[in-house]
């Protein structure tokens, strides 16, 4: 008889609640953008927003 492989049940448990937070970012990012009427996003959204300008930044130009 098989042995129950508990680290892959762990895995699949741990990445159904990060899909499920995901989730919940998403609706939440969605009912504020609704909310806001096109305000500037929540400081938690900053970093992601921010990215494209970091890589912009890092390249060297005189």
């Amino acid at each position: 008889m098989a042995t129950p492989n508990y680290r892959m049940e762990k895995r699949q448990r741990d990445l159904k609640k990060k899909r499920k937070q995901e989730e919940k970012r998403q609706r939440k990012l969605a009912a504020r953008k609704g909310a806001a009427g096109g305000a500037p996003e929540a400081p938690g959204d900053a970093p992601q927003a921010s990215k494209p300008e970091d890589s912009a930044e890092g390249g060297s130009v005189p």
